[in-house]
């Protein structure tokens, strides 16, 4: 076996973008570092690419952790044409949209003196429990002016949540009519609501509706590409849709923390999503494995920074 070109070792300099950094660990090109470096080439060609369809699947407690801004940014300058996410995030999302917020906290705590505060913990993000009580008011007021008559799609739902908000992810994307899927809503503060709302009043979602205009639009498109944070079910909600088409996804990026060998779906590798069919034998793609309050931020800045040349 051949070697292929040498190591470069990094050159930092005072004052240097993200998208120069991003460049050293290119020419470096080793382990994560490097990994990252090549997730933002392909993320790159998958945004300038018009047209391919632009996925973000959106897992882990990343809007507690500051990330919801940057979901904010990609949904308003039109990088993403469907976002999946879990029912937390977006939980979270309404709840900063509200003007409640997410404290600096300590991993390295008292969780029963929390208790007592009434301060819930995400590692060392603190979230006091009078922020879900705006939330709970905002969601009763909301479901209230739904029709009881109607059976809304999930998609939908949330778009209705949107229209009601100023600021934040489902705002944005309500703005712009872009669908957001939640198909584990119940799994959330977000379908808790809607049950409760249900004990008195009348109120019919379906969770499978929203399936024809996501399918139809990977039978529609030409190219598509996933950004995957994490994994869970937005990833293979995700990377499923491609299966009932004769196409798969031509871009694919997984940032993730999980491992492979542990048979879970969230470090599966996107080599085996091949196997499945789900992104295409000479699809560009690659995992970059690391903290993704880390890699996020520093792939999508050099990104903006190429595009915006």
């Amino acid at each position: 076996m051949e070697c292929g070109d040498p190591v470069e070792q990094i050159s930092l300099k005072p004052r240097m973008s993200v998208n120069e950094l991003m460049c050293e660990l290119a020419r470096a090109g080793a382990y994560n570092g490097g990994a990252l470096a090549r997730a933002a080439d392909i993320y790159e060609q998958m945004l300038t690419d018009e047209k391919t369809v632009k996925f973000f699947g959106l897992a882990g407690a990343m809007v507690p952790a500051g990330m919801g801004g940057i979901v904010s940014d990609l949904l308003s300058r039109g990088y993403i044409d469907l976002l999946v996410s879990t029912g937390a995030n977006l939980t979270h999302d309404i709840i900063e949209a509200l003007g409640c917020r997410h404290y600096h906290g300590s991993a390295f705590c008292s969780d029963i003196d929390l208790r007592q505060e009434e301060i819930n913990r995400i590692y060392d993000v603190f979230l006091p429990n009078e922020a879900f009580l705006t939330f709970e008011t905002f969601m009763q007021e909301s479901l209230c002016a739904l029709d009881p008559g109607r059976s809304y799609p999930i998609t939908e739902l949330l778009t209705v949540l949107g229209q009601r908000l100023d600021r934040g992810i489902l705002s944005i994307a309500a703005e712009n009519g872009i669908p957001v899927y939640c198909p584990a809503v119940a799994d959330s503060m977000i379908g808790l609501q809607c049950w409760l709302y249900s004990q008195s009043g009348k109120i019919s979602v379906d969770a499978f509706s929203d399936m024809k205009g996501l399918i139809d639009r990977c039978f529609t498109a030409e190219s598509a590409g996933a950004l995957l944070v994490g994994g869970g079910v937005p990833k293979n909600f995700i990377l499923q849709s491609m299966l009932m088409t004769p196409q798969g996804f031509t871009y694919a990026v997984q940032l993730t923390g999980d491992r492979p060998d542990l048979g879970g779906l969230s470090g599966a590798t996107l080599e085996e999503a091949r196997s499945w069919g789900k992104i295409t034998e000479d699809a560009r793609a690659v995992t970059v494995y690391g903290d993704a309050t880390i890699t996020l931020p520093m792939l999508v800045a050099a990104v903006l920074e190429r595009i915006a040349q």
